[in-house]
Parts: structure tokens; sequence; C-alpha cells
């Protein structure tokens, strides 16, 4: 059965690119795979997530990775779970790791729990933008 279409920048289409960045932060670490590289994916599962839901409920918001900033955007009429409110630790993981030398040891730890962090907001995401498809019961 093929995908669904989703119109372009739409919150749908935001939500497929952070389900598509959970992916490769779920990846197993090898020789060749960095931690600080899955984290960075956690990192932007978690950042495009909270943009679907900003999209979804009309917010513009500027060009930034700043989860702390994105989460304040979030009118008061979306209830926002409290490990959510965790999401800015992801920061570190949007720039500063990915320069050579310039960060500390990203350990299996720091990509399980920004992983599972990600996975929290992508799934609550999931739940914000879906609409009803009938009437409610």
């Amino acid at each position: 059965m093929p995908a669904e279409p989703t119109e372009a920048g739409s919150p749908r289409d935001w939500l497929r690119h952070a389900r598509s960045d959970l992916a490769l932060a779920r990846m197993s670490k090898t020789k060749s795979i960095l931690y600080q590289h899955l984290c960075f994916h956690a990192q932007q599962a978690a950042e495009k997530a909270l943009k679907a839901v900003l999209v979804a409920n009309r917010v513009r918001f500027p060009k930034t990775h700043d989860l702390a900033f994105l989460l304040d955007l979030l009118p008061s009429s979306v209830t926002i779970p409290p490990p959510l409110l965790d999401l800015p630790i992801l920061n570190q993981y949007a720039v500063q790791h990915r320069y050579p030398g310039e960060s500390p040891t990203i350990t299996r730890k720091h990509h399980k729990d920004a992983t599972l962090l990600a996975e929290e907001v992508v799934a609550w995401a999931a739940r914000c933008i879906v609409k009803p498809v009938g009437p409610s019961v």
C-alpha cells in the first residue's frame, strides 16, 4: 500500500521528517558511526516533531534549533507532557557536537537517553496533529 501523500511543509510532512531522523537516531553505533551523530539525529527528530505541532497550530517560527525556544512558542492550549520539558537538554547535539574536537565525549547512555526523549516527543507530536476522520461519538 503506497504511503499517504503529504503536502510539503504540512504538519504530517514535518512529522515524516521527524520519523526519518528518529530512525537514524535508533541505529546502532558501529566503528564508522559516532554517538554524536546518532544524538544529532535524536535532536533533529525532536525539533521537527515540535515544528509539526507548531505548524498544526498555525504558529510561525524562525529557523532555529533551540528546543526551549520552540517549546515556548507552543500555545497554552497544547498540553506538554512533563518529560518533554527536558527537551532542551538535546540542544547540545544540534550544533556543538557536530564539530570535531569541540565537544565532550558522548557515550552509549547519552545516545540511549537522547533517543528515548526523541521517541517520546515524536509520539506526542503524532497524537497532537492527528485529526478525527469522522464525527465524535
